[in-house]
């Protein structure tokens, strides 16, 4: 048997793993026990930069877009009418500004008005707004003149077939729809351009809305920005005048204007079942000015429209306006009333007779006649 003792082999090997334990325990542990990380190498380095620049782009890009929104920085024009009723409330008045154009992100209009208290500024009304303005231009645009919030009150008002502008704007304000200046002044001069048979060219006078404030019943709000009122009335005659009416004034060889000034002396005249014959009188005096009338309407109600009597003089027959039809041939310069959809069809659709004169009988009702001399005989039986 072989003596350990001189066994140098397995000595040697112990003695190398005994330093080498000595040499781990010598080394400062890792903290978590760790493993050591390596190093990033040039390509990691430049992917992160990379992702970081895009994440920054991002941001920097739905910044100017909100910023866009926000200020109303490059957006093309758009106008438009937005009305705020008690139902509604920053979110559906957020969404009736996104479906018309005006705003592009509701959930940043909505943190806008949650900051800047909108909803305690937005009133009930029908308001013009455009992309011009920006978030605040736009709550600000919204704020009742009457200093009203979403629960300001309204009023129903009925404008009368056969009122005038002046009329219906003092009708309007007896009501506290708007002030009557206010009111006024948006008749003369507020470019309804919309509308393209308004006269938005020569502004000043009440006239170039005359015939065009269809009369109906309406629900205003109190306190009502004065356009947005009128253009309320201007919008429902626009809807009245539909493709089938627009038709029929293209047929005519009448301009509108012309139709609706025929329209508002039928109005004037009658309010019976008798307007097509009335519409044939007028017809039948402008078409044959040969004929003994000399194609003078001679209608009453134009020279009182001029007069602003009730009643005319014989005097009043000689003044020199162009509504005096007793001494200007064809029709007057506009109309002189807001007539109503029955006496704009029968402007539109005359009765064909050969009636030139008509007067009112005792019975409430029009007799017509073909010439002067039966005219005269009619008058002389009612006396």
């Amino acid at each position: 048997m072989q003596d350990d003792r001189y066994n140098t082999t397995g000595w040697d090997r112990e003695q190398v793993r005994q330093q080498a334990e000595q040499r781990r325990s010598a080394q400062p542990a890792r903290p978590g026990g760790k493993k050591r990380r390596r190093r990033r190498g040039p390509l990691s380095v430049i992917l992160y930069l990379l992702f970081v620049a895009a994440a920054s782009a991002v941001v920097a890009g739905v910044g100017w877009l909100l910023a866009n929104d926000l200020c109303a920085l490059n957006k093309p024009y758009v106008e438009a009418q937005i009305e705020v009723t008690t139902d509604d409330t920053v979110g559906t008045v957020a969404s009736k500004l996104k479906e018309a154009g005006l705003i592009q992100y509701k959930w940043f209009f909505r943190l806008f008005c949650a900051i800047a208290d909108a909803e305690e500024k937005i009133g009930a009304g029908t308001y013009t707004l455009d992309t011009d303005m920006d978030y605040r231009a736009l709550i600000t645009g919204m704020v009742s003149s009457s200093g009203g919030n979403l629960e300001t009150n309204t009023v129903w008002v009925t404008i009368p077939e056969g009122y005038t502008v002046q009329q219906t704007i003092d009708l309007l304000a007896e009501n506290g729809v708007s002030d009557k200046e206010d009111l006024e002044e948006a008749a003369r001069n507020y470019v309804y351009d919309e509308y393209d048979f308004v006269d938005n060219e020569n502004l000043g006078e009440l006239s170039r809305l005359e015939g065009y404030l269809f009369p109906n019943t309406y629900e205003f709000y109190i306190g009502e920005k004065a356009s947005n009122a009128l253009n309320r009335l201007l919008s429902e005659f626009n809807r009245q005048m539909d493709a089938e009416m627009m038709e029929l004034v293209e047929n005519s060889g009448y301009t509108l204007d012309e139709i609706v000034t025929i329209a508002s002396l039928i109005e004037k005249e009658t309010d019976g079942s008798d307007r097509n014959l009335i519409a044939s009188v007028i017809y039948n005096r402008m078409n044959n000015p040969s004929y003994e009338t000399g194609g003078l309407l001679q209608i009453d109600a134009s020279l009182i429209y001029a007069t602003g009597r009730n009643e005319i003089t014989q005097e009043d027959m000689a003044l020199d306006s162009p509504y005096n039809l007793y001494v200007h041939q064809g029709l007057p310069p506009t109309p002189i009333a807001n007539p109503g959809l029955e006496s704009l069809k029968a402007a539109l659709l005359p009765a064909d007779t050969s009636y030139y004169y008509y007067v009112l009988g005792g019975d409430g009702k029009h007799i017509f006649s073909e010439t002067y001399a039966e005219h005269q005989q009619v008058i002389a039986g009612l006396r």
